[in-house]
């Protein structure tokens, strides 16, 4: 009998240690369900949770229902939640490097992303390590393009329009275009284009397939002006209490999330441009005079975020341009 009672006991305190063993994680996302950044963040700790034998489980809060977007990064950083999704370019104003990706035609298509990202990379990982983060992986929306009610052929046509924008160098954008930009969560368009506080809008096609933007405008133009990045961070403490297999496990199934990731989103721009027009929605290939336009634009605010990084950006664009 006693043998069996040291068994017994042995065995609770197994159970026990299992128990303080498992890691769990509440992890905030700014989008909804059916967006493919949080397919793809799902799939991320499904896999974690799977590799790790449940040692690892992480709680993932979509819709930026847990905290809002303009939140996550302090509450990562502070250690409020310990792994969190979010739009480096929601943040542009406290690190420039952020906005690498938000400069509008800076590098425009895929190939061109994927190559700032590379260039962009190291300064990233250095500046999340200065907030007590560790980059985990980035993902790009699909290229940004113009949502209108009415047709618009030059710069001219958006003069005095509410401008639906999501970060600093988007209202920049709105600004030099002649717009009042208007900042409204993903959540909020559809009732804000109902209301009338927004009329034009610059998102992918992924985002107005998610808020059925034919139901409010009848036009989008591909301009490709950008392709902003989502990033997943980890605050440091946290990772830090990890063991090192544990470690392991959740960089390796990053590594696979960000390739899957850019995959997605390349998959999402095709069938997002297909289900606007399926919509009853015109898709427009921007006249030649409006992108040269915009172009200049861009220029103007490359410039300005140059001034902004420093020696940052300049070592960015170098890197970038293989100069």
């Amino acid at each position: 009998m006693q043998l069996k009672s040291l068994l017994a006991s042995v065995a609770a305190l197994a159970l026990v240690g299992a128990a303080h063993a498992q890691t769990k994680w509440d992890m905030p996302t700014p989008y909804a369900d059916g967006e493919f950044h949080t397919v793809n963040v799902r799939q991320f700790v499904q896999e974690v949770k799977k590799a790790s034998g449940g040692q690892i489980d992480i709680n993932v809060h979509s819709n930026a229902s847990l905290i809002k977007h303009p939140d996550m990064l302090r509450a990562v950083s502070t250690g409020q939640v310990p792994i969190a999704e979010f739009l480096l370019g929601q943040f542009g104003n406290e690190e420039a490097v952020f906005n690498a990706d938000n400069v509008p035609f800076l590098a425009a298509g895929y190939d061109n992303a994927w190559k700032l990202y590379q260039a962009q990379k190291a300064i990233l990982q250095k500046k999340m390590e200065g907030r007590g983060l560790v980059l985990l992986y980035s993902v790009p929306w699909p290229g940004q393009g113009l949502y209108t009610k009415n047709p618009v052929k030059s710069l001219d046509d958006f003069k005095g329009t509410k401008f639906r924008t999501y970060s600093p160098f988007t209202a920049r954008l709105a600004e030099l275009m002649g717009a009042s930009p208007t900042v409204i969560q993903v959540p909020e368009v559809p009732q804000a284009f109902a209301t009338g506080t927004i009329t034009v809008m610059i998102t992918s096609s992924s985002t107005g397939t998610t808020t059925k933007a034919w139901e409010f405008v009848k036009n989008y133009y591909t301009t490709n002006a950008m392709h902003p990045k989502n990033a997943v961070v980890v605050n440091n403490r946290a990772f830090q209490g990890l063991t090192g297999a544990q470690k392991k496990i959740l960089t390796d199934s990053a590594a696979a999330a960000e390739k899957r990731g850019w995959e997605l989103s390349r998959q999402r721009e095709t069938t997002a441009n297909k289900t606007l027009a399926d919509n009853g929605m015109t898709v427009h290939t921007p006249d030649a005079g409006l992108m040269l336009a915009l172009g200049k634009i861009g220029d103007t605010i490359a410039a300005e975020w140059l001034k902004a990084a420093g020696a940052d950006g300049e070592a960015i664009i170098k890197a970038y341009r293989g100069k």
